[in-house]
């Protein structure tokens, strides 16, 4: 009997999906514990900026690289029957990935301090606000310790992202999608265990915000985060590897250029290094301007973010994954077959990214509060990580699309045009993104929760509104210039304003029932509402016989 993971594109998508939402459901009750724990106070924006501070050696080598450099490759060389060249081929660049992600891991240890004060410029002046007795804590300082030991854990995930690009290669989905749980499982098992040992709960689910928990208890908590991730990726990359030792053949490894297959790799590197590069200068440059805000515009962008890429992983992601090692294989033979499949995942993808946009505007805040309401976090977090998160959305349809038209680029070899894209929408996002920052943080909200009255600062929203606008310019671009290569259209009008009109019926009886069951529980009334707009949503298509839940449906059975 053939393997169902292996024969089928719809189970190999359906295969990622399942693995990215067991990590990022995970994920999810990791970020609530620590909104909880931390709320959007000082050690929320050291976690969310330190956690960040390492992404370039995991943005600019991980899976994004390796899906633009190596899996094409790799994956053309077991089309043509070459295993064992595949397998050397594969042992050298594990060894030069090695060596360059050791030389950065240390690197980032020995400029902790200066990476901090330039990443993370508004926290500079913390040292004279703490001496002042103004602030408790100093958020540069606690910054780097958390850095120091951030690095090494991205190292460790760099190196599970070249497991990764093995095992889908062969076709093996299942392991390098699951692996990441062992990742939010050593986080949320470190989060409740030293949270035990110092007497420390995350609040109740529903009960405003606790403010009784003293700094000293929250950096230890913060570092016991830091410890649990570095041994956490340590889990996840260890998984893997007996899957992947089982499928090479020939493997050994080496740092030599000279292996078949290694040059060619290297050369779709740098063009594929210079678009992650950009885009990772571009969040590098969101943290820092977000630093120079009021203290938890850096928490209150992760809370949202989190929520934000959960769609462009799961339906974005899930299918680009399964798609690019078929569509590198069909490469320059076929460019009406390529075409048509990169049409049919853009409609599977934006079957469930449509309803997740039009839901995080409408439902955004209950879904927030379901999530993260309790502890520290209260109702004015609530609202304005909704704020955050609404404006996001704006670009999210963009952005999954623009994930699955770059596979079409890297299957024909064509690395440089997605770089290039990148480059113009971390321009646009900035020209966009500053002015309007800085507008929006002169605008405050007043909140009036009991007898307590609180301000938000809109800041941040003008980030995420230059994210969407970018977000929509990248994908015209690509689409554009992939219609020329291919001779087909991108864009699936047609059934995008189908879809659109589903899911705007589908928000009427969840905003009714919104409406009559606003006094339960935050986690019961995010869940009950969001629940009745899925399976709305989903009864609706199967009404109007949509092919796209059908095939769906097909990836489950």
């Amino acid at each position: 009997m053939a393997n169902p993971v292996r024969g089928s594109r719809s189970n190999r998508a359906i295969v990622v999906a399942l693995g990215i939402m067991a990590s990022r459901v995970l994920g999810l009750i990791r970020w609530s514990l620590t909104a909880r724990y931390f709320g959007s106070g000082a050690h929320a924006d050291v976690l969310r900026a330190a956690f960040q501070a390492p992404n370039a050696l995991q943005n600019l080598l991980g899976e994004g690289t390796m899906s633009a450099a190596f899996i094409p490759v790799y994956s053309k060389m077991l089309e043509e029957g070459k295993p064992e060249a595949a397998g050397r081929f594969a042992g050298s660049i594990l060894g030069l990935l090695t060596a360059v992600v050791c030389t950065g891991v240390l690197l980032g240890i020995w400029l902790a301090h200066p990476i901090c004060s330039i990443l993370m410029r508004g926290f500079v002046a913390d040292a004279a606000e703490v001496a002042e007795g103004v602030r408790e804590v100093d958020r540069l300082l606690l910054s780097v310790d958390m850095v120091r030991l951030a690095f090494p854990m991205a190292g460790i995930l760099v190196l599970s992202s070249w497991a990764l690009g093995v095992l889908n290669s062969h076709r093996r989905f299942l392991m390098p999608y699951f692996a990441p749980v062992l990742w939010n499982v050593t986080i949320i098992g470190a989060l409740l265990g030293v949270g035990s040992l110092i007497g420390l709960t995350p609040g109740d689910l529903g009960g405003e915000a606790d403010t009784s928990i003293l700094p000293e208890e929250l950096t230890r908590l913060l570092t016991a985060v830091f410890v649990g991730g570095l041994v956490g990726g340590l889990f996840q990359f260890l998984f893997q590897l007996p899957s992947v030792f089982s499928v090479l053949k020939g493997f050994r490894f080496s740092l030599s250029t000279s292996v078949a297959g290694v040059r060619q790799a290297l050369n779709a590197v740098g063009p594929a290094l210079a678009g992650r590069g950009i885009a990772q200068l571009s969040a590098y440059l969101d943290i820092l301007l977000a630093t120079l805000l009021m203290e938890g515009a850096v928490a209150s962008i992760g809370y949202a973010q989190v929520l934000y890429i959960l769609p462009i992983s799961l339906f974005g992601l899930s299918v680009a994954a399964a798609e690019l090692p078929e569509l590198a294989r069909i490469g320059t033979n076929s460019l009406p077959r390529m075409a048509e499949r990169i049409n049919a995942g853009l409609r599977q993808g934006l079957f469930l990214a449509i309803p997740t946009a039009l839901g995080y505007m409408a439902l955004g805040y209950v879904i927030i509060g379901a999530i993260y309401r309790g502890g520290l976090f209260g109702v004015d977090d609530n609202w304005l990580a909704y704020f955050i998160l609404a404006s996001y959305s704006l670009g999210l349809l963009a952005t999954i699309s623009s994930r699955l038209l770059q596979n079409g680029f890297w299957a024909l070899g064509d690395t440089r045009t997605p770089a290039r894209m990148a480059m113009i929408r971390a321009a646009v996002a900035l020209v966009v993104a500053i002015p309007v920052m800085f507008a929006f943080d002169r605008l405050s909200v007043s909140l009036i929760t009991g007898s307590e009255t609180s301000t938000l600062y809109l800041g941040a929203i003008g980030l995420a509104l230059g994210s969407a606008v970018a977000s929509w310019f990248e994908w015209w671009l690509l689409g554009r210039v992939l219609k020329r290569r291919l001779g087909k259209t991108f864009i699936p009008w047609r059934a995008v304003g189908a879809m659109v009109l589903l899911v705007i019926a589908a928000l009427v009886p969840s905003g009714i029932l919104w409406y009559f069951v606003q006094s339960w529980q935050p986690i019961w009334l995010g869940i009950t509402v969001t629940a009745v707009f899925a399976a709305t949503y989903l009864l609706l298509a199967r009404l109007r016989r949509r092919p796209e839940l059908s095939a769906w449906l097909g990836r489950l059975r």
